[in-house]
């Protein structure tokens, strides 16, 4: 790896294509490349996240989260490869249904919002789901596995309910929505 990173600017994207994992070219425009940016946006998006004050345990669960957003980068930037596992399901799957049952049932909507670290949760769980639409879209171009989708579903809802978990461990109240507020 560290010899395939030494030179960064190579000047090959210049004319509009990129090349891809199998040495391929696409155009930068191109449905794949679409849903590997989306992908890695949603990854700096949680990175942002990791910078504010969370509680450990959720903390650990979002590193893992970035690992397998890379790996789920490595699948989209070569056709026809599978990198995320049903076992990468399987944890995120476990870890929506811990942290949730930590949390008191909803009774009303919540907005985005309360500490910076569940708002910047939220637009975490936004991302996600743009990245979630452009690969669907990349799926009906070309088949891919079945797991990125539903790890991406997954992953929305792991946000949202850590957004909870982060407005908790800061002592902050969910924002309520309140209907017809301004009517």
């Amino acid at each position: 790896m560290s010899d395939r990173l030494t030179q960064i600017t190579t000047r090959g994207g210049d004319d509009g294509s990129t090349g891809l994992g199998d040495g391929s070219r696409v155009g930068k425009d191109s449905v794949r490349i679409h849903a590997l940016g989306e992908v890695d946006e949603l990854n700096s998006q949680i990175g942002v996240v990791l910078a504010e004050a969370l509680p450990p345990a959720l903390r650990d669960a979002l590193v893992l989260v970035q690992n397998d957003l890379f790996d789920l980068g490595g699948e989209l930037c070569i056709p026809g490869r599978e990198a995320l596992t049903e076992a990468q399901l399987a944890r995120l799957e476990a870890c929506v249904e811990t942290f949730n049952g930590e949390l008191e049932p909803l009774r009303e909507f919540i907005l985005p919002g309360g500490c910076r670290a569940a708002a910047a949760l939220h637009v975490a769980r936004c991302v996600c789901r743009r990245a979630e639409r452009a690969v669907v879209a990349l799926d009906k171009a070309e088949v891919i596995p079945a797991t990125s989708i539903k790890y991406l579903n997954r992953l929305s809802d792991l946000l949202f309910i850590g957004s909870r978990i982060a407005n908790r461990f800061a002592g902050q109240p969910d924002v309520l929505w309140q209907p017809g507020l301004n009517a």
